[in-house]
């Protein structure tokens, strides 16, 4: 299934959002997610209301949603209801918006020529390797919150090479894992409470 942003309300939003990308916080990462699309392949902006460059937590979620809106922002405010979760959870426990900035281990827009699989493991290789690289832009950055299992595979690595970071697992706030499991809510609640607590 396709989400599509097409509200008058989203159009704004997301023009708002495309007048702010060369903004001070916001211009490294738009410059480096520019550089890094190229030929048939296409990362998202980062969105430039979170905390950008000076962001002391970073979310790690595991790819983008499929959907048919151009440009392409990793936010809170996109429609998916794993998006939603997570934004209320933030706003739950009252973690900052412009101390936080979401990312996806394997980042690149999807093929929607073709059907949705799991990540094979040369792309969440891919991902991992793209990921510490792009970590060396967030001089502030203090917790990283890998979301989810796939997420979670990037924590050896980030480990070795980023040693005094705080990396902190939680569940993923999809709607599946929200309400299969009674915990999951309270986890991830707990989890975003302990980023917050870190940046204290």
């Amino acid at each position: 299934m396709l989400l599509n942003q097409k509200s008058a309300e989203q159009e704004i939003s997301l023009k708002v959002r495309e007048d702010f990308l060369l903004l001070p916080k916001t211009a490294e990462l738009t410059r480096w997610v520019m550089a890094q699309s190229t030929g048939e392949r296409t990362l998202p902006y980062f969105d430039p209301l979170d905390g950008g460059v000076f962001a002391r937590v970073l979310i790690l979620l595991e790819s983008p949603a499929r959907t048919v809106s151009l440009p392409r922002y990793v936010s809170r405010d996109n429609p998916g209801p794993a998006q939603r979760n997570l934004k209320g959870f933030i706003e739950q426990v009252g973690l900052a918006r412009h101390k936080t900035v979401l990312w996806n281990l394997y980042p690149w827009l999807p093929d929607l020529d073709k059907p949705k699989g799991p990540l094979r493991r040369a792309q969440i290789e891919e991902g991992i390797e793209m990921l510490i690289t792009l970590l060396t832009l967030f001089p502030d950055l203090v917790t990283i919150v890998f979301a989810g299992r796939v997420a979670q595979k990037a924590i050896p690595r980030v480990r070795l090479a980023f040693p005094d970071f705080s990396l902190l697992e939680m569940p993923h706030p999809s709607p599946l894992s929200v309400c299969t499991h009674p915990n999951v809510r309270q986890r991830i609640l707990s989890t975003l409470r302990h980023a917050k607590q870190s940046i204290k």
